[in-house]
């Protein structure tokens, strides 16, 4: 699976899977099942003609060793965007982690925590980049 890295085109498809989030806990407000918020949201992004896959496996190595765990994402759109899904209390910086070594295991450039247990989506959504995009970006010399 090799992760579109155009960053206009990642940013594009983030800001969709967004707006698709949004219009989902608009719908149905928070307190519901993880499960139910990502059948949810699928009907939402495939109908905005996005590709988007379920539980996607990504094949772990370590070492250089193949482990026979594979990582399941909540939701890969396009290849490239993993979307966590979350009904809880409060993100935690461990989730924001876990993200972060999703992305570094799929190789995937982005990827959206989205909190539906809110009262605004906005305050359960983060936005997080694959470490190396990022650095890549800061260049020498920058902060």
């Amino acid at each position: 699976m090799p992760p579109d890295t155009n960053p206009a085109k990642v940013e594009l498809i983030c800001n969709r899977v967004i707006g698709c989030a949004i219009e989902v806990h608009r719908t149905l407000g928070p307190g519901l099942l993880e499960s139910v918020y990502r059948e949810c949201l699928l009907i939402e992004v495939r109908e905005a003609s996005l590709r988007a896959d379920r539980e996607r496996r990504i094949p772990i190595k370590y070492r250089g060793h193949a482990v026979p765990t594979e990582l399941k994402l909540d939701v890969l759109v396009e290849g490239c965007v993993v979307v966590e899904l979350k009904a809880i209390e409060q993100i935690h910086p461990v989730h924001l982690a876990q993200v972060i070594t999703y992305l570094k295991l799929s190789g995937c450039p982005a990827g959206l925590i989205l909190n539906f247990n809110v009262t605004s989506l906005r305050a359960g959504l983060r936005r997080l980049d694959h470490p190396d995009r990022y650095s890549a970006r800061q260049g020498p010399g920058s902060c």
